[in-house]
């Protein structure tokens, strides 16, 4: 079977997250050197509530995921060639915000630094499109009677579904009132719902302005073609639909892309089974927590889903994939 890499999303923090990896990993330490002192103070100290804010959330995730990736790929070259090329990624991708994770993994920027720009800017960029207006709740039920709930509790107010995240797990989003009717009805058809500690409505129109200084960001900053095949948020696909590029077309494409997807929703259940289909059956969360995990055992139980979020998290992903080489489980 396949290699996919999933990075993790906003959410996904917790106080003290990336600590492990700071102590037990130098490619991982040299990340959050590279981040900086705030950085470090944010995620190794920081309160939950100061972790929730988005401009400090969205560059502390990115931070952790890319400690993590850096800590795993420093003990893949620990082992030897053959294993090294049986891990090699057929696939990545990113939830929400793991997106721009997936990106500089797959070196489409010139460095961390860079990445890390790009993120703050967009975690400020969303915080102030409609701040305090709009919120997000979690519903558990089919697809299809989710959406039957969201238009029949749209009304005159903006009320999406914009993360797709399993076949039985969609989160809608929109402004305060809306939002509430949604739940007041998905109640009265039985599903449940809880509501999301956020501030404003990712993923729906209520980001448009959020859209427009983040693709100017994008068009000004040095991109270059991914060098690993990436499934995007906005179609569940590859992110280039198996297109070659010429050099100047890539940053016309990703600034596009990327903008609309900040937005638009996400279709993560599309994603997992679109990279499944395509021959990936071990996927590994790289980033805190292990949410894109469950949602990989939801969405397609037969595969395997492991995680690396601190050194233990990475010793177990690294004693599974030494077992499954030797077993010729992986694919060279």
């Amino acid at each position: 079977m396949k290699i996919g890499l999933l990075f993790a999303g906003q959410a996904a923090q917790y106080p003290g997250m990336g600590k492990s990896l700071y102590e037990g990993s130098g490619a991982a330490r040299k990340v959050f050197d590279e981040a900086g002192e705030k950085i470090k103070a944010w995620c190794f100290s920081g309160t939950v509530e100061t972790l929730k804010m988005t401009r400090i959330t969205q560059p502390c995730v990115f931070t952790v995921s890319m400690a993590a990736y850096a800590a795993f790929l420093e003990a893949i070259s620990n082992q030897g060639q053959n294993f090294q090329n049986a891990v090699k990624p057929a696939g990545i991708a990113g939830f929400s915000l793991g997106e721009y994770s997936a990106l500089a993994a797959a070196g489409v920027f010139s460095g961390i630094g860079k990445g890390l720009e790009i993120v703050a800017a967009r975690g400020e960029f969303m915080s102030l499109a409609n701040a305090g207006d709009g919120t997000m709740a979690a519903a558990i039920g089919s697809r299809k009677d989710i959406l039957s709930c969201v238009d029949f509790a749209r009304e005159d107010g903006v009320l999406e579904c914009v993360n797709f995240n399993s076949p039985m797990q969609t989160v809608v989003a929109g402004s305060l009132d809306a939002v509430g009717r949604f739940s007041k009805t998905a109640r009265e058809n039985k599903i449940r719902t809880f509501p999301l500690e956020v501030s404003a409505a990712f993923h729906s129109p209520m980001m448009e302005d959020a859209a427009e200084p983040l693709k100017r960001l994008l068009l000004e900053s040095d991109l270059e073609a991914p060098n690993l095949k990436i499934y995007c948020n906005v179609t569940g696909g590859d992110m280039f639909d198996g297109r070659q590029l010429k050099a100047e077309e890539v940053k016309a494409h990703l600034a596009d892309v990327m903008a609309r997807q900040v937005k638009s929703p996400v279709f993560w259940q599309e994603t997992i089974e679109n990279m499944a289909s395509n021959g990936i059956g071990c996927f590994i969360e790289i980033g805190p927590g292990t949410v894109l995990s469950g949602l990989v055992r939801k969405t397609t139980p037969k595969t395997t889903a492991l995680n690396v979020e601190d050194m233990e998290s990475l010793d177990k992903t690294m004693k599974k994939l030494l077992e499954m080489h030797e077993g010729g489980d992986l694919a060279c």
